[in-house]
């Protein structure tokens, strides 16, 4: 199974950002936990990316592949042009967030990703992107 895990702004500063929220390991730490979580049984590719449309275009490379696994961060309650991409993806579509995105700010309350994935993993910090590998293993 060919798997995408997807990032978008701000998770390339992971381990510098409030731990309260985002924990303390760095992205790298983490795709290292789920290259280990897969054990061999899923084909991993991952981008992070600050861009909007750079995270559209690899959404659109990615049509052939089995799974997105994707943790939009703040472009979950903006992004429009992610949300239309997600949907054109046929595969398996999880959305991830290290925090509990549906219980912080007001403005968080938004998610333009959630209705066009199948499930969503969230509040477990790093442990989301393991329960999404497992999700998939299944």
């Amino acid at each position: 199974m060919k798997v995408l895990v997807l990032n978008g702004p701000n998770l390339n500063m992971l381990g510098k950002r409030p731990k309260e929220h985002y924990g303390s390991k760095t992205l790298a730490e983490i795709n290292e936990l789920i290259v280990k979580e897969a054990a061999g049984q899923l084909d991993l590719e991952f981008y992070q990316s600050n861009y909007e449309g750079d995270l559209v275009t690899k959404i659109q490379e990615s049509l052939s592949y089995d799974a997105i696994i994707i943790n939009p961060a703040a472009y979950t309650h903006t992004s429009v042009a992610i949300r239309d991409a997600l949907e054109m993806f046929l595969g398996v579509k999880i959305e991830v967030h290290l925090s509990h995105v549906d219980d912080r700010d007001d403005f968080r309350k938004i998610n333009f990703i959630r209705e066009v994935c199948d499930v969503c993993f969230s509040g477990k910090l790093e442990v989301s992107y393991l329960d999404a590998i497992n999700y998939l293993k299944k």
